[in-house]
Order: structure tokens, then sequence, then C-alpha cells
């Protein structure tokens, strides 16, 4: 998730991407992407289970931001906001 200058990155983890990214974009959960107005789905993976979902998002959080924006760069180039592609 980002905000709508693209300069803030949250990375997190769901069982329900869409109803999460709801939830962010109608800021009805307090805590980071509400303080930051990152209401925008850049880029998203899906992971075989929940264990192998948390250690992605625990990697993502390790890398400096450069490796995220390239991560991003891969998959969507134009930093469209994905969850129009996925509802």
């Amino acid at each position: 998730m980002t905000n709508k200058y693209n300069t803030i990155l949250y990375t997190g983890v769901t069982n329900n991407l869409i109803k999460r990214v709801f939830e962010h974009k109608e800021k009805t959960i307090e805590g980071f992407t509400k303080k930051y107005n990152c209401n925008k789905l850049v880029w998203f993976e899906e992971a075989l289970n929940i264990k192998s979902a948390i250690a992605k998002e625990k990697q993502i959080k390790k890398w400096k931001k450069d490796y995220k924006i390239n991560l991003i760069n891969s998959m969507n180039p134009d930093w469209k906001d994905l969850y129009n592609f996925i509802v």
C-alpha cells in the first residue's frame, strides 16, 4: 500500500485482500495506513499458507525502500491502484 504521492510504503498480510484494502481506503482501522493515508494497493503476492505469508511479510519489511520500489516496478511500473483490478 502507498499514498497518493507514492512516497510512503506499507507492507502487511491478510487472508482477505479485498476486504483489507477496503478497510484501508475507508480508514476504518486505526494505525499506520490511516495515519499516513496509505490507501492505494500497488503490489500484492499470494501465498500458499499463512506461515509463508508472514515469513514473506517479515522479509519485505527488512528490505531497503529501493528494493521495495523495484519489486513494485516489476509488477506495476505505473503504480496503478490494483484494487480496481481485484474487485
